[in-house]
């Protein structure tokens, strides 16, 4: 067969021209193209296809599949129940030169089972896992945009060679093997992604790519704020509490809570800083088990809101100031409890005991609600 050479400017896709390797695709043929990384061949989900793949780059048959996606929104589709750090990889990273690969469940095993096409699952779902692709070059989010089936795409090489980062380098390996070639130019990272796999253990980097250990690591901590007004009553017990609920759902100290990918802060809008909290609030926390001795209020300010993913206020007075200052953040800034959590301010050890009672059912229940 003669490989068809399309060349393409990644700047100004022409979409025309596209659909005629999207056409090669869906009926089964094989085609390079460029991503932000390196080249790949793009397959259709088909045993067939994948076979044909797999005789091409004298791949192991045993070896997992990444599906590639033209939008991050379409993760949903494989995916049922996405976990507040894979949230934040996806937002931070995609599209992007980030492989991420998701463990599922046993009960969302089931419900993909019934959601994709048998081929489908068979190929992409295996170990209660799937790897997910979604690429930052246009060229490649335009053919996997109009190409109507499943699409994994490995690097164009053969097994054992490097990944290839041209059209030039493509042809050398692969010229009268695969249908097209679709030259968009040199891949801007010239570099695999990385792949990380994430899950019940935490964060796995499994391949080193584009993005280091520490970049995923950064990408994927998942930061909570509590907000009251002085910040040394409601909000630093609540900072405390949910850091001892939390980490015990995730089965770690509290002091282990940073390598686990969770950052928990409190802050206060009256705008004070560096007072202890109350000694009502601490002796309430040590009741728990729980230490804030060595807390220090600080004021509650616009980059502090902007880098929090969650943020739980006492009082919706304290929402609007938050939202005063940050108009943006409405969808994640929510009152703790359904109701006004009271101020204990100047009360007795009492009232502070029956507002940290109020404080761990609320927290708890923000608890079980996430994904973790």
């Amino acid at each position: 067969m003669e490989t068809k050479v399309l060349k393409l400017d990644a700047a100004k896709v022409d979409a025309g021209k596209i659909k005629e390797a999207a056409h090669i695709i869906d009926a089964g043929g094989l085609v390079a193209f460029p991503t932000e990384t390196v080249y790949g061949i793009a397959c259709r989900v088909r045993a067939d296809s994948l076979n044909k793949l797999n005789s091409l780059k004298n791949r192991n048959p045993e070896k997992y599949y990444t599906v590639h996606i033209s939008r991050k929104n379409d993760v949903g589709t494989y995916v049922p129940r996405i976990g507040l750090r894979a949230q934040k990889l996806i937002k931070n990273a995609w599209p992007g030169p980030l492989t991420i690969v998701f463990e599922i469940d046993s009960q969302g095993i089931t419900k993909q089972q019934g959601a994709l096409e048998k081929e489908v699952f068979e190929n992409l779902c295996r170990d209660n896992s799937i790897g997910i692709r979604c690429p930052d070059n246009q060229i490649a989010v335009k053919l996997l945009e109009i190409t109507a089936n499943a699409v994994v795409a490995p690097s164009a090489n053969i097994a054992g060679r490097p990944p290839c980062v041209d059209a030039e380098d493509v042809l050398g390996q692969f010229s009268g093997q695969i249908e097209m070639v679709i030259d968009g130019g040199v891949c801007r990272y010239q570099k695999s992604s990385t792949v990380v796999k994430i899950g019940k253990a935490g964060l796995q980097i499994l391949r080193q790519g584009v993005y280091s250990q520490r970049d995923i690591e950064s990408m994927a901590m998942v930061k909570f704020l509590f907000v009251c007004t002085g910040n040394t009553c409601r909000s630093p017990m609540a900072e405390g509490i949910f850091k001892k609920n939390i980490a015990e759902k995730l089965e770690c100290s509290v002091d282990r809570l940073g390598e686990k990918g969770y950052k928990v802060l409190s802050a206060g809008t009256m705008g004070m800083s560096g007072l202890p909290a109350s000694a009502e609030a601490a002796a309430v926390c040590e009741a728990r088990g729980i230490d804030i001795r060595g807390h220090k209020s600080s004021a509650v300010s616009r980059h502090l809101v902007e880098d929090s993913d969650m943020i739980f206020v006492m009082g919706q007075s304290h929402r609007q100031m938050v939202l005063s200052l940050c108009p943006q953040v409405s969808d994640r800034c929510l009152l703790l409890s359904e109701k006004d959590i009271p101020d204990p301010i100047g009360q007795s050890q009492e009232f502070y005991n029956n507002c940290a009672e109020l404080i761990e059912k609320a927290v708890n229940k923000r608890i079980s609600e996430l994904v973790i």
